[in-house]
């Protein structure tokens, strides 16, 4: 993924999580693990999930955000759901 298309992704990521959780925009970057940095539960992914199904308007399968474990994998992620759409 080329960094034009990631960034406006990341932008938004970066945006749910300090709506979701009011977290510090300084801690999220893209290596920031979701559970260790930015103590995320499985309940959060689950409500960062709902919210980036909302924000793109695509379904988002369990499966593909099982291995999620960073703020890239979530930007990889949703870049992979929109493409798969166009």
């Amino acid at each position: 993924m080329n960094d034009l298309n990631a960034s406006p992704i990341f932008e938004q990521v970066r945006d749910a999580l300090i709506e979701l959780f009011e977290l510090d925009p300084d801690l999220i970057t893209l290596d920031a693990n979701l559970y260790q940095d930015l103590d995320l539960d499985s309940i959060d992914a689950v409500d960062l999930v709902v919210y980036l199904q909302n924000l793109t308007g695509k379904k988002i399968k369990p499966d593909a955000f099982k291995a999620v474990r960073t703020v890239q994998d979530v930007v990889e992620a949703v870049s992979h759901l929109l493409a798969k759409s166009e």
